[in-house]
């Protein structure tokens, strides 16, 4: 998963810089039509046509700005913006470490304990159930959403992936002919 992340990343940066060599070209070779288009979007916007002329006027004297607007305008964030690969690609891996352990770690802790498969099981719900909790408040935390809604969506979200994990195991048991 880290490495997907990493991945990601990169190709959102490689787009993001192509796109920037795209409208610097665009910018410099069809000036005209970038000034009407972002006349138009100003207009859409709300703005007078005296102002939006005088907006536009202004990032015309600036390439790199105009540049700049342009691929806020098309929801492109500039190469420059985005966070470092591998960082993100790292945070990624340590939090599947973690979250992802806690299943296992039930199993685990619970082994001294019990032989009974299903109170592991059981264990291991009320572990992962936990650890996505966690998860969804740290999300809302960072993020400065609502607290409740941040952790009903993510254990909402991580019982589906569960039951959908569950439900192909299941499948698969049955199509290769094992036994419980």
């Amino acid at each position: 998963m880290g490495f997907g992340d990493y991945v990601s990343t990169n190709t959102e940066r490689d787009v993001a810089v192509k796109e920037r060599l795209v409208t610097e070209w665009e910018v410099t070779n069809r000036r005209r039509c970038q000034e009407q288009a972002l006349l138009d979007r100003y207009r859409d916007l709300g703005m007078n046509i005296d102002d939006a002329t005088t907006v536009v006027n202004i990032f015309a004297k600036y390439g790199d700005i105009m540049v700049d607007e342009k691929m806020v305008q098309n929801g492109i964030l500039s190469p420059d913006d985005g966070e470092k690969p591998w960082k993100k690609g790292l945070i990624t891996f340590g939090a599947f470490l973690v979250f992802g352990s806690a299943p296992i770690l039930a199993f685990i802790i619970l082994i001294p304990f019990t032989r009974n498969d299903t109170h592991k099981f059981i264990g291991a719900c009320i572990l992962s159930a936990l650890a996505l909790a966690a998860l969804g408040a740290a999300k809302a935390k960072i993020a400065g959403q609502n607290y409740a809604l941040s952790v009903s969506g993510t254990l909402f979200n991580g019982a589906l992936a569960g039951f959908a994990a569950y439900v192909i195991g299941w499948v698969l048991r049955d199509v290769a002919g094992l036994e419980d």
